[in-house]
């Protein structure tokens, strides 16, 4: 709990860190820094939109349902898994 409203914090103050922080260094932190640079707005409504997906998958993964849709505009495979494996994660 507090690292989420930690993590919300950093996000308000730099959108490209928090996205960072849940996706790592990739497409999705690349797309956030050009829509920061664009707009800061743009780059909140991004970077919040990223890390939603990232605690709803995590959420939904530990109550064991996994949706295996992709969910759209997000190009992290740590983000569609919620964190957990790379790519692939074994439905029990």
């Amino acid at each position: 709990m507090i690292s989420a409203i930690l993590l919300i914090i950093i996000t308000i103050l730099v959108p490209p860190i928090g996205v960072f922080l849940v996706a790592g260094c990739g497409a999705d932190l690349l797309i956030n820094i050009l829509l920061t640079l664009l707009g800061y707005f743009p780059g909140h409504i991004h970077a919040f939109y990223i890390e939603y997906v990232y605690y709803k998958r995590r959420d939904e993964a530990r109550a064991g349902f996994y949706d295996s849709r992709p969910a759209p505009g997000v190009y992290s495979d740590r983000v569609q898994n919620g964190g957990r494996g790379y790519g692939t994660m074994a439905t029990a």
